[in-house]
């Protein structure tokens, strides 16, 4: 095999053969680097075998940047609603709330945050929350704070990898394993 071979992890999705390039976390870590931002195929049909393993909800959330694709595609296929928990607070953003995550693929802690507009419609409704790779659960639990904050019922957790240990949750649905690649 040549060097450029063993710079990506191979792994079929929902159908979808990917190659996803090796990134370097730190000195001690590397991870298999997971977009689907672009990629149309494996976010439609990711979309279609999430829904047929989650419950059923009202309302689908994520995280920005890189859940929205499949969180669009989901509520697209299926409650035809969702919501996106913004990094920062934009002009139109009217009484935001917000909740802090750190997450293995940012260097520091970052806020979510939801809009007025967005979180009265929260209350009652059964929320299906969602993201591509869920690995140390940090994201999932600032989604979970700011939902319950608004009286929304979480009754799911679901992303298209789960990466190192979070495969071994019980908690969350998903549709493949992603292995964590430490240093020697």
């Amino acid at each position: 095999m040549s060097d450029a071979e063993h710079n990506y992890y191979h792994m079929t999705i929902a159908g979808c053969e990917r190659d996803l390039p090796i990134c370097a976390i730190d000195e001690h870590l590397d991870i298999a680097g997971f977009v689907m931002l672009g990629d149309v195929e494996l976010t439609e049909k990711a979309a279609a075998a999430l829904l047929k393993k989650c419950p059923e909800h009202d309302v689908v959330v994520t995280a920005e940047t890189k859940g929205i694709p499949l969180c669009y595609e989901m509520a697209r296929q299926g409650c035809r609603r969702y919501l996106v928990a913004r990094k920062s607070v934009k002009a139109y953003m009217r009484n935001p709330i917000h909740v802090e995550v750190k997450s293995i693929t940012t260097d520091h802690v970052q806020k979510l945050y939801l809009a007025e507009d967005d979180y009265k419609g929260l209350n009652g409704k059964r929320v299906l929350i969602v993201d591509d790779v869920i690995s140390t659960g940090e994201s999932l639990a600032a989604m979970e704070n700011l939902v319950a904050q608004f009286g929304g019922r979480i009754v799911g957790r679901a992303c298209v990898l789960a990466e190192g240990e979070a495969k071994d949750r019980e908690d969350i649905v998903f549709l493949e394993p992603l292995p964590l690649f430490p240093r020697n």
